[in-house]
Formats: structure tokens, sequence, C-alpha cells
């Protein structure tokens, strides 16, 4: 489950990573939908209900007064940028680095919550988050890993066009082509991500066995302190493998999307510019909307569908 942090404060980086276009509304449903998935993996219980739906409450209060506002700072920054003919792979992996350091901050805030939930998960609990996490990875396989290369290849084509045509709009059939040789070339290896998925998960599971058991028979505050150190341990190791050869896989895949977002960025018309900058514009709208409190419940949010 924690290994999906990045998931629960997704729609809240939605704006920098270019993945909807309907932020106010998601945004709005956000602390909703958090709930429901952590239920989902979890199968909690009326306490532990009660604490989650507080420190989502929280966390999105935080988010909205505090992250947001450098959100709505760096798309006005990118609307100046993505107007520019050529950016370099280090203008890009820039705005990844940046990406990287608002989730750090968004996943720090998140931690005293996931450590209460943490210490109280029961031996049953993580067994059904096991099979939930087999399930997923059986959709993961099935989404990226298929069996024939070229329906694989086909997939991961799909799946990059849209992002690209999300935020530039339509590609003619010459950036199409571009993109197809520069993903043919790309270092990506579903089946090693997976299978680092699936270790990461191993480590995770044993975690919340070891935290939960031991968690139960100290006081209160050291129990707190060693779930909270073990969140940001497994957070850590989600976004960076603590294993040598596939963190230097991470990094170089890294740099190889960065250079094919220049790429491509590069290989765009005024026309599609103009139209990147004026989703970027719509999404900076929504940012300082939500930061004003419109179009958000500002932390009452009605997570159970009945009036509180």
């Amino acid at each position: 489950m924690l290994l999906k942090l990045r998931w629960i404060i997704g729609l809240a980086l939605v704006v920098l990573l270019g993945a909807c276009s309907v932020l106010r509304i998601g945004y709005s449903q956000a602390p909703t939908l958090t709930y429901w998935w952590i239920d989902g993996y979890a199968d909690l219980n009326g306490e532990q209900s009660l604490k989650l739906r507080e420190g989502i409450d929280r966390w999105f209060d935080w988010h909205r007064r505090v992250e947001m506002p450098r959100y709505a700072t760096l798309l006005t920054r990118a609307q100046r940028e993505v107007m520019e003919p050529t950016l370099t792979t280090d203008q890009l992996c820039a705005w990844r680095d940046e990406a990287q350091r608002r989730l750090d901050a968004a996943l720090d805030e998140a931690t005293p919550a996931f450590a209460t939930l943490m210490v109280s998960l029961t031996p049953e609990q993580i067994g059904h988050m096991e099979r939930k996490m087999a399930k997923d990875g059986d959709e993961l396989k099935k989404d990226f890993a298929q069996a024939d290369k070229a329906e694989r290849t086909k997939a991961a084509f799909k799946r990059t066009l849209e992002r690209y045509e999300n935020l530039y709009g339509k590609l003619d059939d010459r950036q199409r082509t571009k993109l197809a040789e520069l993903l043919a070339a790309s270092p990506f290896d579903a089946d090693r991500w997976l299978a680092e998925r699936d270790r990461r998960n191993a480590d995770l599971l044993a975690l919340l066995t070891k935290v939960s058991t031991e968690g139960k028979r100290a006081d209160s505050a050291a129990a707190q302190a060693q779930a909270q150190a073990a969140v940001r341990m497994v957070a850590e190791r989600a976004l960076r493998s603590p294993r040598p050869d596939y963190r230097a896989y991470q990094q170089r895949l890294t740099q190889e999307n960065c250079a094919l977002a220049a790429a491509m960025h590069n290989a765009t018309t005024p026309a599609q510019r103009q139209y990147a900058r004026n989703k970027l514009k719509g999404w900076e709208d929504d940012v300082r909307l939500i930061v004003a409190g419109n179009g958000v419940n500002n932390g009452n949010n009605n997570l159970d569908g009945s009036s509180r």
C-alpha cells in the first residue's frame, strides 16, 4: 500500500505531470478517493477509518494552503518555458527534480497519518494487502508486459502519445514517427520494473508485520516514532531503490526520459506550443481558485457519503 503513496498525492501533483483536465473537480474529490483507495487495500475498521479520515483532511488542508501556491508559481514559469522553440534535456530534468521535491514534501507531511495506520494493522489486514498487491501486479503485467512484443510496443506508444497530446494537442504523422523511434530506443524494461515492484512489496509486507507487531508491545509514543521512521524508509525506497543496480537503471531511465521529452518539445510547432501554454494557464487558474477555497471542501469532506 505505502508503495503507492505517490498515487495518493497524484491529484495534488497533477498540474506538474499534465494528467488531468478537470483539476478543480479532481482535487475536490481527492480526499474521498484517497480514503476509499486506502480502505480497498487495508479493509479498515471503524477506529482506523475515523483516524485516517482526520489525517486525510489535515493533509489536504495543508496541501491547499502550502503546496498549491507553489504549484501556481511553477505553472507561471512553465508557461514561459513551453513557448521556447528549443528546450534542453537538463531543463526537462530540472522540472522532474522540482516535481520530486514537491513529492518529497507531500510524503513527509503524510507520514504521521500513515504511521498511525501502520501500527494499528492486524495480520488479517496485512494479508488483505498482500492479495490486493498481487492482483494489482497481474493488472500491471497485462498493461505493460504483454507477451507479444508488438502488442507491448503498441501499448507503450499509445500511453505516451496520450500524454503528449494532452499537453500539446494532436501530433502529426512526422511527430508520431519520431515518438515511436524514441520509444524504441528507450531503456525502459517493463519486466525489470515489475520484478523490482514485487521485491519492494515483499519488503514492505515484512516491515508492516514487524512494525505492527512490535508497536502493539511498545508505548504509543515509541510505537509512533518507530512507525514514522518506517514510513519514511518505505517512501524513500519507493522513490529511490535501495538496490544499486536498479538505482543506476532508474537514473539512466530518468535521463533518457528527459531527453525524449526535450526532443518531442523541440519537434512541436508554434501552434502546439501555444496550445500547451493555454493548457498550463488553465491549470494555473484552477490552482489559484483552489488556493482561494473555490471548488474544494476545505477539510469538511463527506468521506462516507453522509453528513458529519
